[in-house]
Parts: C-alpha cells; structure tokens; sequence
C-alpha cells in the first residue's frame, strides 16, 4: 500500500504531464546600426541569417546617425537594388524599424523621406539602451 507521501508525489507528477508545455520566450534583439548603407547591407544579411536559423526572434533595428540612410525611400544598396524592398520584406517577417528623430532634424531629413515601415523615436542611442536595460534584448551591431 502507498504512503501518503508517495501518492501525493505520483498526484503531483501526473498533473504536470497533463500541463501543457509553456512556450519558451522569444530572443529578442536590437541591431544598432549608425554607419551607413554598407553596414545595412551586412545587417539585412545577418537579419535574414537570424530568422532563418530562429524565426521567433523579436528583431527590432534602431538607426541613427549615417545608420539612417538605408531607410530613406530612395536608398539604393551597394548592389544598386532598393533597399526598401528588403525592409518591406524583413517587416513582413516581423522585424521592427525605429529611426532617430534627433538625426533627422540635425541633418535636415524631412520624416516624410522615412519609409513607410519604419517609426521614428526620440533618441536611436536612447532607444536602444532603452531595449538592453529595460526590455532585456541583445545588443547586436553588424
């Protein structure tokens, strides 16, 4: 005859077998990129590398300074394609664009020059130790 003990023990094992599984918590990373279209040429290649290997990753690209340039709705990659249709097609896969309002005003950059899939913040450098410190993403800079 079983213990007490020993009931309670097979009660509590089989209630977490019939538990469902709990997701575990996407990778959730901030690509910071200020250097211009040759390092968001690299970022797009590192960003589609990322969700192929990981595609529940939380991908979110904060651009300021000459980082910028590659959201501009006429920017052209160094092999002369649009890059807008790479950051249409990277938003498609869930992947967040967030651009510097303080780079665009010190530049001269009207917002309405910005592509459509990008949203414009504050701060790129506040934007993204605010997503190291306070929403726990890794810092990547292609």
């Amino acid at each position: 005859m079983a213990t007490r003990a020993t009931t309670m023990l097979i009660v509590m094992l089989l209630a977490a077998m019939l538990m469902p599984a709990t997701a575990a918590e996407p990778v959730k990373v901030v690509y910071h990129l200020n250097e211009g279209l040759e390092q968001a040429a690299r970022a797009m290649t590192n960003i589609r590398n990322h969700l192929s290997a990981d595609p529940t990753a939380k991908i979110v690209v904060v651009a300021h300074g000459r980082g910028v340039d590659f959201l501009l709705k006429d920017a052209k990659t160094p092999s002369g394609g649009a890059f807008v249709n790479d950051v249409d097609e990277l938003a498609l896969r869930g992947v967040e664009f967030r651009v510097c309002r303080f780079t665009l005003e010190r530049r001269g950059i009207d917002p309405s020059k910005v592509v459509s899939d990008a949203r414009l913040v504050p701060s790129g450098v506040a934007e993204v130790a605010r997503l190291q410190s306070v929403e726990h993403y890794a810092y990547l800079r292609p």
